[in-house]
């Protein structure tokens, strides 16, 4: 599996559009600190697998990859709290939990295939 460009990668696209819904879900949100956190975890998964793929070493990708599968790990878990405290409404939770659990998995299959 070649990529020319990291924007070529499915994980990648994936995980920006979940940025993307991210942030319009919790924009007007008023627990600034909770979704200055859950906005920065989510933006490191895209991030981190762009990052790891300029570096143009299969270790230093996966490195980066792991990075980005532990940030799916805290968005998810930011997702758990959103519920908790009444920021999302269940159907919502279940929407992003899926794409961030999605995501992580296709991270998994990356690495294995690096």
């Amino acid at each position: 599996m070649k990529f020319e460009r990291f924007e070529e990668i499915i994980v990648y696209q994936k995980s920006k559009e979940l940025a993307i819904e991210i942030y319009k879900c919790f924009s007007m949100i008023k627990d600034f600190g909770f979704k200055d956190q859950i906005q920065r975890a989510v933006i490191s998964i895209s991030n981190n697998i762009a990052e790891g793929y300029e570096r143009k070493s299969n270790n230093e990708f996966k490195h980066f990859l792991f990075i980005a599968k532990g940030s799916s790990g805290e968005v998810r878990n930011m997702l758990d709290l959103a519920k908790e405290l009444g920021y999302i409404p269940q159907q919502r939770w279940k929407e992003l939990n899926d794409q961030s659990l999605t995501i992580s998995k296709m991270i998994s299959a990356l690495i294995k295939t690096l």
